[in-house]
């Protein structure tokens, strides 16, 4: 993956007194459209409310510059409090949303919008994304021309996709001319995605990982991931989103647990060595999802 920048700061760990200021040099990426965003972000499914507000305040205190959302998640209102009451300038911050299915016809899509602005309180998203096609309602070329008018209005800095198989892609390129900056997808050890991210670099989309931990538990026990961990003295969270950023994917993890948020940041002073990381890629198979979610088939609501 090619880095354009590194974005350097001190990381704090406000809970841990053992743990001073660490200077940390977060690599960032330029998307297709200009945009700079860091190479690892912090993802908020199921991070609501009150409680939701100060795990997301942890994430940007600690470092984290790129924050996940989305309509269906029903967080933008906790994720704008936070953006509100943590120390960064809203400038400093790449904020994600995306669309739900059921507003992909181009009406009902800027409508929706505009309520995920009003819900953060924000007067723009950095990135927006489609969150997932839909290809039984087939009306996704029709939302990603109301995301490609939001951003010509000012409403949204980028634009992308989530869970977008080639030919999904493929058809908004030949219908609108348009790329997207971005396709967040599955991706994991189990599920590496490799065909599909050869496919992302042809077109110069950046892939970014949901679920880059798949379950943790299960993920962290094999031998393999184990054993690279003892060796490099990290834990079995950092080998993964170690190997996240070495395959050039963009991982968003999540946790409302500020020393798990602190140890998901901490992965660029080791690399993995080539060996280890064909090793990684031997544990992932065909049937590898965690749901069984295949967007050929899936309808999100």
């Amino acid at each position: 993956m090619e880095i354009q920048g590194f974005h350097e700061r001190k990381i704090f760990h406000p809970y841990n007194k053992e743990v001073t200021l660490v200077n940390v040099q977060i690599p960032e990426v330029t998307l297709n459209d200009g945009l700079r965003i860091p190479v690892i972000g912090f993802g908020t499914w199921q991070i609501r409310g009150a409680a939701g507000v100060q795990a997301i305040v942890s994430a940007i205190d600690m470092g984290y510059r790129l924050i996940d959302s989305a309509y269906n998640y029903e967080n933008e209102g906790a994720v704008g409090e936070a953006i509100r009451r943590s120390s960064v300038p809203r400038e400093k911050l790449i904020i994600t949303s995306k669309l739900p299915g059921r507003y992909h016809e181009y009406d009902a899509a800027i409508t929706a919008i505009q309520e995920s602005l009003y819900r953060a309180n924000l007067d723009y998203y950095d990135l927006y994304l489609i969150h997932w096609p839909n290809p039984k309602q087939n009306r996704y070329v029709e939302a990603w021309q109301a995301l490609i008018d939001a951003k010509k209005w000012g409403l949204i800095r980028s634009i992308g996709v989530s869970n977008f198989l080639p030919e999904h892609i493929e058809r908004l390129v030949k219908e609108t001319g348009v790329v997207p900056s971005v396709n967040q997808i599955e991706l994991h050890p189990y599920f590496n995605q490799a065909e599909q991210r050869r496919f992302h670099e042809r077109f110069n989309i950046r892939t970014q990982s949901w679920s880059p931990l798949y379950r943790g538990g299960k993920l962290f026990a094999e031998e393999t991931i184990r054993t690279i961990a003892e060796k490099h003295g990290k834990t079995p969270a950092q080998v993964v989103l170690r190997w996240h950023y070495q395959i050039g994917a963009i991982s968003i993890p999540k946790s409302q647990n500020p020393d798990r948020q602190f140890e998901n940041l901490n992965i660029f002073d080791f690399a993995l060595e080539e060996a280890e990381m064909e090793a990684i890629n031997a544990l992932s198979k065909p049937d590898g999802r965690r749901k069984g979610q295949d967007p050929a088939e899936y309808e999100e609501f």
